[in-house]
Order: structure tokens, then sequence, then C-alpha cells
């Protein structure tokens, strides 16, 4: 059974001064599960509605600075509308960033803690995503990707080709997730990573050993005695698998 993407997990130096930025940012309800722990979620919704997407901080010793593989993009609906969200970021503490991405599509940002985010120009993809338009991952191989989350998640992939792999909720709702072709990507520890989770039913333990199967491999990143399973897919991007319970 393929498990369901529920969140993105950002480590963060102060979790709860992150989070009250994305949610000013994102307009969204800001709760804790526990200390060192901020939880954001779409007004309306609660975890792990399939309709929502969600996304956790969490404060960890040493965030390193890095250059990360995985990002947040944010939807814009007009040009009008991309300069003014663009200018709003900045008052809420966001900095203009030059990773080198030369002529994109998109405005490249960080937030307080120097996670890159971008800003995209309006496009017809992402006219009904909400202000999360998708969560891009660099990768070196989108058919390898596609092979391997197309059969890990129950997101529907809607496209492939040597430059993307692009999947979205088997709902329709919400943003697409995009492993997208970056011949420098490197494998570091993701500040950014992504959160699964058994459908109601299911076995962590045997959804770990089916994704075995599929080549992802265990993580060290430090994690200790945790509830989780700490996995990494065939290009070495760490997940996360969540037990229910």
């Amino acid at each position: 059974m393929a498990l369901q993407l529920v969140h993105v997990n950002i480590k963060a130096r102060n979790d709860s001064a992150l989070g009250r930025f994305w949610a000013d940012v994102l307009g969204w309800g800001m709760s804790s599960e526990g200390p060192g722990v901020t939880n954001l979620e779409p007004k309306g919704f609660v975890w792990p509605d399939p309709a929502a997407f969600y996304i956790d901080f969490v404060t960890v010793p040493d965030p390193e600075t890095v250059k990360y593989r995985a990002r947040l993009d944010l939807a814009t609906t007009s040009e009008a509308h991309h300069a003014e969200l663009v200018a709003r970021l900045k008052e809420l503490g966001a900095t203009p960033a030059d990773v080198g991405q030369g002529d994109v599509a998109w405005t490249a940002l960080t937030d307080p803690e120097g996670n890159l985010f971008g800003v995209l120009e309006p496009q017809e993809i992402y006219k009904d995503t909400g202000q999360i338009a998708r969560v891009a991952v660099a990768c070196s191989d989108p058919r390898a990707m596609a092979r391997f989350w197309d059969e890990a998640i129950d997101w529907t992939l809607h496209e492939v080709t040597d430059e993307r792999a692009v999947f979205r909720s088997p709902l329709g709702v919400g943003p697409y997730l995009e492993f997208v072709r970056t011949p420098d990507a490197q494998i570091v520890w993701n500040r950014v990573h992504l959160d699964v989770l058994p459908h109601t039913g299911g076995d962590q333990a045997a959804e770990v050993a089916r994704l075995e199967g599929l080549g992802a491999r265990f993580a060290d990143v430090g994690q200790g005695d945790v509830s989780w399973k700490v996995m990494a897919d065939p290009e070495g991007n760490e997940f996360c698998v969540l037990g229910r319970g």
C-alpha cells in the first residue's frame, strides 16, 4: 500500500520564530505538538487530512548552512501579485538570494534562517494550488525519481521527462511535488525533507521493508531513539516514515 505524503519537515534554530514567519506568509494556523516543534496547517483542516498539506518546524542543535536540495515555491496569479508578494515577503524578513539560478521564472528568496524558497511567476499549472505551488527537489535523474516515488507514495505522477518528474495528490488539490534535474545536485544532509505516513490500517515496519525493496536505505542524521524511521531515496534525499500511534 503506497504511503500518504503528509508534510514537509524543516529543521530550525528556533522553530517558533521560523514557524511564525511562515504562518504570516501563508496565513496558516500555528500550533505545537511539544517542545521544539511548531506545526503549521491550513485553516479548516486537521492533520493528517489527505486534502491538505502541512509544514513542521523542528529545532535542532546545529541546522547546517548548505546548498539544500529541496525548497518551497509560492504561487502567484498575476505580475502585480508577484511584485506585491515579493515586497510583502521582504517586509516580513525574507532576503533576496543569488544561488546561480540565472534567468528563471521565479524570484529566489531566503527566509530568516537562510532557507531558500521561490516566488513563481504566474503559471497556469499552479492556478489552483493555494499559496504553495510546489515542493521542488533537485535531482540528477528525474526518471529514476519518478520510478521510486511513484511506488513509494499514493500521489499521481502527472509528467516525467529528462528534466523533471511531477506529482500531485490523488485528490487533485494542494501543491505539486517536482523532482527537477539539477546537474550539480549534491548529496548533503537535507534541512528540508518529506514526511510520509501509512494509511489507516497500514503498518510502519511493512512499509519500511517495502521501501527498502524499492531502493531506499536507512539514514542516520543523529535522530537517536525516535518513533519514525529516517530513510533516503536512491539519490540520497532523506525522508521520514511516520508511525500511527
